[in-house]
């Protein structure tokens, strides 16, 4: 596997997704917690209004975090670049995810001039639980 070195800290891609979505309430938006060279961490906060009948967190839910968690990894990886777009997502629902706070961890798989490929894994219970797994592509402005 190719070695990627990260080109911003946590604080870095947090304060971009702040710049990247300045109407979202900073409280509800998902937040990196752990950059590591191809690799991403992002915890997600539980609330009621994700639950969908049923009693677990919604799809759609899932797939933001999702989309989320590989642009924090794609802007991790080539810095203020924020109009790298989601260019493919595709999104495997495993299990359903038990209320709690949605943890994900994003895979660079590969990183190219014009795209970027990753892996997602999405849990509540642990990350030996798996409620979603998701491949990434995003394309980047060139």
């Amino acid at each position: 596997m190719a070695a990627f070195q990260p080109v911003l800290d946590v604080e870095g891609v947090n304060a971009l997704f702040r710049k990247a979505f300045p109407g979202a309430d900073p409280a509800l938006m998902a937040q990196v917690t752990a950059i590591q060279p191809g690799r991403v961490r992002m915890l997600s906060p539980f609330r009621d209004g994700l639950l969908r009948p049923g009693g677990v967190i919604s799809g759609p839910t899932l797939m933001t975090l999702a989309d989320s968690a590989a642009y924090a990894l794609v802007l991790a990886h080539i810095g203020d670049q924020l109009m790298a777009v989601t260019s493919q997502l595709n999104m495997s629902f495993l299990r359903g995810a038990r209320p709690g706070d949605l943890h994900a961890e994003a895979e660079l798989l590969r990183l190219g001039r014009r795209l970027a490929v990753c892996d997602v894994r999405i849990w509540t219970e642990g990350p030996d639980r798996l409620a979603a797994q998701a491949n990434v592509t995003y394309a980047l402005p060139g």
